[in-house]
């Protein structure tokens, strides 16, 4: 039988996240016997703590064992752990050197959502892929740039590690993680059983993006507002760096380096975004979108939308407008 270890860390941590994976880990088990078959998982939450104090004193978790009663484990699932990831990292640094000699002794580990600040401090993440919301992919690249972050993935897997994007992504991790351990079959009873979508694999139809400035380079900022306020216009790198008398190399440099982006790229996001919100209202058909925004070439704006969105401009349209009917 696999052992699951579900963490109860100290501070604001999502209850969702720990019920949830606990639920749907057991409900395995209760399917499986059902079918006369041997339950596959031993789930238990893991503290450093007898009692967690969650929400102000709302709820309260008592975990089943605490980490110095545990020597060997299978899986180690981190939930969501808000506010500051300092204070986070303090109040829990009990847990870093015994998931890090757990992984060693050939435990799996899961993190999900922003579980993945938590997960890095440990250094296990460095040089491996890893997922976490959209929302901070940036401050997460500035504080662990060893780490491949994808942040348009939903999930990740690498090395024995795995990893969720933003919110309720996580579901579709546990599914996946329930393939891999109990068969296609059981994972799709499941997905039916919770009614989620079992083959979700990208999170970037979700994501907003606000640019990144989240930086001290004022003149980049200067830069990025300019391409804010006229990206209906044609933009080229050199008229940017004439602008704002610099050179082009050192600008690219300086740009790349505060936004996580090229030029052309934050161009291109700032283009799209405006392009979605335009769509999401549905007044204007796709070709008055791409006219709008500055596009003249269909091709080209259907290739960059999909890119940047995982969907085409059509299918954007159709999935927003209807959700905002309903």
């Amino acid at each position: 039988m696999r052992h699951i270890s579900i963490l109860v860390p100290v501070g604001e941590v999502s209850v969702v996240n720990i019920e949830g994976t606990f639920q749907i880990f057991s409900e395995v088990n209760t399917l499986l016997q059902a079918m006369g078959k041997n339950p596959l998982f031993d789930v238990q939450l893991i503290g450093i703590s007898k009692d967690v104090s969650q929400r102000n004193g709302r709820f309260s978790i008592s975990p089943d064992l605490l980490i110095h009663e545990v020597s060997k484990t299978d899986l180690i699932i981190i939930p969501a752990i808000f506010g500051d990831w300092q204070k986070n990292s303090e109040l829990n640094a009990a847990f870093f050197p015994w998931i890090a000699t757990q992984y060693a002794k050939g435990a799996e580990i899961v993190s999900l959502c922003i579980a993945a600040f938590f997960l890095a401090k440990t250094g296990l993440l460095n040089g491996k892929q890893c997922a976490t919301h959209w929302r901070f992919a940036n401050e997460f690249r500035n504080m662990f740039p060893e780490v491949k972050l994808m942040d348009d993935k939903i999930m990740t897997e690498d090395s024995g590690i795995f990893s969720s994007g933003g919110a309720y992504s996580w579901l579709n991790l546990i599914i996946y993680l329930v393939e891999k351990y109990a068969g296609r079959d059981v994972a799709i009873l499941i997905s039916k059983a919770f009614m989620i979508d079992i083959d979700r694999h990208s999170q970037s139809p979700f994501i907003i993006f606000s640019g990144q400035k989240d930086h001290e380079d004022h003149l980049i900022k200067e830069a990025q507002e300019f391409i804010e306020k006229n990206y209906t216009e044609k933009i080229t790198v050199d008229d940017l760096a004439s602008r704002f008398a610099i050179g082009r190399r050192n600008f690219e440099r300086r740009f790349k380096k505060a936004t996580c982006n090229t030029v052309m790229e934050y161009v291109q996001r700032v283009k799209i975004e405006a392009a979605k919100m335009k769509l999401e209202k549905g007044g204007e058909n796709v070709n008055e979108v791409m006219y709008a925004i500055g596009y003249s070439d269909i091709k080209a704006f259907r290739s960059t939308f999909k890119k940047i969105t995982g969907l085409s401009p059509a299918n954007y349209k159709n999935k927003y407008t209807k959700m905002a009917a309903a």
